[in-house]
């Protein structure tokens, strides 16, 4: 294994004189207009993000309620913010970033030949991108081999893998990027994003993504609408 994969499977102080009370205040106070302004507590607290990614908190109730069953293992964001900034390679060989999905409803899904249930839950992403993808929504699984790169395609080939794109980071420059976002400990880890760009939560390990809970999920989340 790699060095790359083996690190990837071990997985105030106020000035003299001044009241501390004042200073508690004024952290207060920082905090709450900081809040409004950027979006994290809307006034009455009824949303939840930062800048474009603000959304309802009656808008995200579908969301968290089809997180269930084969999927209830999706953290839902408890802030909307917009995704980490990662890049990689796409079906023709070009770099792509989250930016070129905007518009659709990605579900982001890091795997590797050598991670087992990588291998076992592919067919069923496959599975899913057959029967919701299109101009809504993507199923985008990023490979991130380092090492005997032949072995992706055969992989994908012997899984009876059809319907997907093949993205890959062959440096895996993504996987650290995400860890030090503190959004990946190991493999297989999937994001579901939104059609801004913003993070709705994270599945950490492997689901039955071709399941009718899976296809609620994403049903959902494609139909939530920004700044509702």
């Amino acid at each position: 294994m790699a060095e790359a994969e083996k690190n990837i499977a071990d997985g105030a102080a106020g000035k003299p004189g001044t009241p501390r009370g004042a200073f508690v205040l004024a952290g207060v106070a920082a905090i709450a207009i900081a809040a409004v302004v950027y979006g994290i507590i809307a006034v009455g607290g009824k949303e939840t993000g930062t800048g474009n990614c603000a959304v309802s908190e009656a808008g995200l109730a579908p969301l968290r309620a089809a997180a269930t069953g084969d999927v209830a293992g999706l953290t839902v964001s408890k802030v909307m913010k917009p995704a980490t900034d990662i890049s990689f390679d796409g079906p023709d060989g070009t770099r792509k970033t989250l930016a070129d999905f905007k518009g659709k409803t990605v579900l982001l899904n890091l795997w590797a030949t050598w991670c087992l249930p990588c291998r076992a839950e592919m067919p069923a992403l496959d599975q899913l991108q057959a029967k919701l993808g299109g101009d809504h929504f993507e199923v985008v699984a990023v490979n991130i081999d380092t090492a005997r790169l032949e072995k992706r395609q055969a992989f994908l080939d012997e899984a009876g893998v059809k319907s997907l794109g093949f993205y890959a980071d062959p440096k895996a420059a993504v996987f650290q990027t995400l860890r030090q976002a503190g959004k990946v400990v190991g493999l297989p880890t999937t994001l579901l994003i939104d059609s801004r760009g913003c993070e709705l939560g994270i599945m950490s390990g492997p689901a039955e993504w071709a399941s009718e809970d899976a296809q609620r999920l994403i049903r959902a989340a494609t139909a939530l609408k920004p700044g509702t």
